[in-house]
């Protein structure tokens, strides 16, 4: 059995709690808030057995196997740090970090105390999207030629939302464009150049941003993010060969169309109980009983790589949470 603390207790906490339930070997067994008296509601609600009102407190329960991090991307680091230093292993809710430094940072602390931890990218866990990984790596499509993806919201949120407060990392990138640049990354890799092109809000975060990533066989990913309408949340990937198209949300999509040259769709199907975050959640589990001090489905030099180019896409646009 694998006892989880979860740190924090907001929506994606919740959600992630209630997927959870769906694993048999997995108990939920303590929460930690910035106040006891949320701790406690959060404890009540889903029947947790220990309330901590503190990070800290939360951090230093032995009886924990592993720390799930669901605060506001601001505070992941500091929030990581903490259970980092008391030994625990953790999982840390998408972006890792605001940045690659402070990202390389957790990881040379986890790295110097010997203990797991894994950027909550459920994506890359998913079944259906590592079956399409599998393939467009198999050559099923031929060459990729290019990566296509949205993901915006409707909105409007108010300046003290935190999509849009830059004190804590607010703008569509970090939130939303994360999962298309994810995307392109898990079928590309690394691309050689990075183009973004972006409106900023008043408060200087992202609120519609495109982006155009080139790589050096030739192939290209055309992503865009933002806040400001809802957009499609599709995606496809296209090769000399065939394609690969998503449906929404392509992030977690109910199933895949393959569309090989001269043969038949063939549709992939997915299994779609729970809300996901069950998939990434279980290779936690299986990395923890094999002593494993990262995930080779959320590989730490993937989660640098793509905060190296969320940091770049900011440059350019010009997004600084200095």
């Amino acid at each position: 059995m694998t006892r989880w603390g979860i740190l924090a207790t907001g929506f994606i906490a919740t959600r992630f709690v209630e997927d959870l339930r769906l694993l048999p070997d997995a108990e939920v067994a303590a929460v930690g808030s910035r106040s006891p008296e949320g701790a406690q509601r959060f404890a009540d609600r889903h029947g947790i057995a220990r309330a901590y009102g503190s990070w800290a407190e939360l951090a230093a329960d032995d009886s924990l196997d592993v720390v799930y991090v669901a605060t506001p991307h601001a505070a992941h680091h500091a929030a990581a740090t903490i259970c980092l230093q008391a030994g625990r292993a953790v999982l840390v809710e998408k972006p890792f970090t605001l940045d690659r430094r402070s990202g390389a940072e957790l990881i040379d602390l986890a790295r110097s105390r010997d203990v797991f931890l894994m950027e909550a990218m459920w994506m890359r866990c998913n079944p259906l999207l590592r079956r399409v990984a599998e393939l467009v790596a198999d050559g099923a499509i031929g060459q990729v030629t290019t990566v296509a993806a949205d993901f915006g919201a409707a909105g409007p949120f108010p300046p003290e939302h935190r999509m849009r407060a830059r004190t804590l990392g607010g703008g569509a990138l970090l939130d939303l464009g994360v999962y298309p640049v994810g995307l392109a990354h898990l079928l590309l890799g690394v691309p050689q150049q990075v183009r973004a092109f972006a409106q900023l809000s008043p408060e200087g975060v992202d609120e519609n941003t495109g982006i155009l990533l080139g790589y050096a066989d030739g192939a290209l990913a055309t992503l865009s993010c933002g806040m400001v309408g809802a957009t499609p949340l599709v995606a496809s990937v296209t090769g000399t060969a065939g394609r690969i198209d998503l449906p929404t949300p392509f992030y977690r999509p109910p199933y895949a169309t393959l569309h090989r040259d001269g043969a038949a769709p063939e549709v992939l199907r997915a299994d779609l109980s729970g809300w996901g975050y069950q998939h990434e959640a279980a290779e936690v589990q299986r990395c923890l009983a094999a002593g494993l001090r990262e995930s080779p489905l959320v590989p730490q030099r993937a989660t640098l790589e793509v905060l190296g180019l969320l940091d770049d896409i900011r440059a350019q646009i010009g997004v600084d949470y200095a």
